[in-house]
């Protein structure tokens, strides 16, 4: 019972013996060092963290000899491909008036902040679209009066020439209707059902393909179970994002495709305990640092000859799936990463 209530906690949980041998560690644990309780139990503190920032060994040998809690912030955690940062809570466990074990708590910062700019950002996100859908509706009434009168003197003139100018303004009016749809975002639920992520990114992979010489890469993880989602709207809001990829490379460089599971995660507000990350990942200059709070948004863009729709259209499909949609650029790395929860059936239909 104990572990379990654990295993459900955001917080990676650590045990250590009197000799700061590690003796459990929990799910969020798991995840924090990238590796499995069955790799990591047995090893020593020194070993965990022989990478590390030096005052997460001392806190502990300190811990042991003082038989205090103590609590330090923001120190460096290394993995294997990245290092973190951390705040370190660490608790004796006394027995017969000595200490007998450690309970170390980690809890990852940037993690925390991450959630706060996903909570702002979806916030954002409502906001503009509430105020997109109050100017639509404004401007498709008097829009349709502008056509249906367009049509009625279209049928009251002779002349070919004046009805040239009729029929123009019957098309732009179209025009406008349609990029008005198109702001508006997604006008149907999505059709939910049992789908494998990597079916998805194939089709988006070969239709990118087809259009570009551009290299497309990638690199799946096989395990990652089905998950419930509209395929249609999926494919749609990669392929956005995969197109936004091709024209940033303008024909040179490459587009990587990657998946991997990741395990409680927070989107908004919610939590769950298992979602799959997709990245596509291309090399080319990067998004100007001015325009990265403002991608997702309605008719931003940073080409002359783009609506700004694509990317603010993808997000609000993976909205629909529950799901976010995060960016990070820099020159030669610009990364566009989706993450959809995966809920069994049985949760959906409870």
């Amino acid at each position: 019972m104990h572990k379990r209530i654990l295993d459900h906690l955001n917080a990676a949980i650590l045990l250590f013996d009197r000799d700061l041998v590690l003796t459990y560690l929990n799910s969020a644990g798991e995840i924090l060092l990238a590796d499995s309780s069955r790799h990591l139990v047995g090893l020593g503190a020194h070993e965990l963290f022989r990478s590390s920032d030096p005052a997460l060994l001392m806190n502990l040998q300190q811990c042991l000899t003082m038989a205090e809690p103590l609590v330090d912030r923001e120190l460096m955690l290394d993995r294997m491909t990245h290092s973190l940062t951390i705040n370190l809570s660490a608790t004796p466990l006394l027995k017969d008036e000595r200490v007998n074990e450690i309970l170390v708590e980690l809890q990852q910062v940037d993690n925390h902040l991450r959630i706060s700019k996903e909570e702002q950002l979806l916030t954002q996100q409502n906001t503009a679209r509430l105020l997109v859908r109050g100017l639509a509706h404004e401007i498709k009434n008097p829009l349709g009066g502008l056509r249906g009168a367009a049509q009625l003197l279209d049928l009251e003139l002779d002349d070919p020439e004046l009805k040239e100018y009729t029929r123009i303004i019957i098309a732009e009016s179209d025009r406008l209707q349609g990029l008005l749809d198109k702001m508006l975002g997604p006008n149907k639920l999505p059709d939910k059902k049992a789908i494998n992520i990597h079916e998805v990114l194939e089709r988006v992979r070969q239709l990118v393909q087809a259009e570009s010489s551009l290299a497309i890469q990638f690199d799946y993880d096989p395990s990652i179970p089905d998950i419930l989602a509209d395929k249609d709207q999926l494919i749609q809001a990669v392929l956005n994002i995969a197109k936004n990829a091709v024209q940033a490379l303008n024909g040179e460089g490459e587009i990587v495709f990657k998946t991997r599971i990741h395990r409680q995660v927070t989107i908004g507000r919610k939590r769950y305990k298992l979602a799959v990350k997709c990245d596509i990942v291309d090399n080319g200059p990067g998004i100007d640092a001015d325009m990265m709070n403002q991608i997702f948004y309605p008719m931003i863009t940073g080409r002359a000859e783009g609506t700004g729709l694509g990317l603010s259209i993808a997000q609000a499909l993976i909205n629909q799936h529950s799901g976010l949609i995060e960016c990070s650029s820099e020159p030669g790395n610009t990364v566009f990463s989706i993450f959809l929860p995966i809920i069994a059936q049985e949760e959906t239909n409870g």
